[in-house]
């Protein structure tokens, strides 16, 4: 299984930050690249892209606050 983590170093420390929309469901097929979701920080957002190839799980659903570096699901 391969991690899907928050990238770091895309917003400052203090800020909060919310994966607004998960854009596949848990169990979903994906491809290495695809985007998955997407993040919302103040009033900009961020696409995260699958990490690997192979079945989503989530473990952080939508609208949940998040932190760099954080783990949020896995493909495998």
């Amino acid at each position: 299984m391969t991690d899907i983590t928050i990238p770091t170093g895309l917003w400052n420390e203090g800020d909060e930050a919310a994966i607004s929309a998960w854009l596949y469901a848990d169990g979903d097929v994906v491809t290495e690249g695809s985007i998955i979701a997407e993040i919302m920080v103040e009033k900009s957002s961020f696409e995260l892209t699958a990490p690997a190839s192979g079945t989503l799980r989530i473990d952080v659903p939508a609208e949940t606050p998040v932190a760099a570096g954080e783990i949020v699901g896995r493909v495998g």
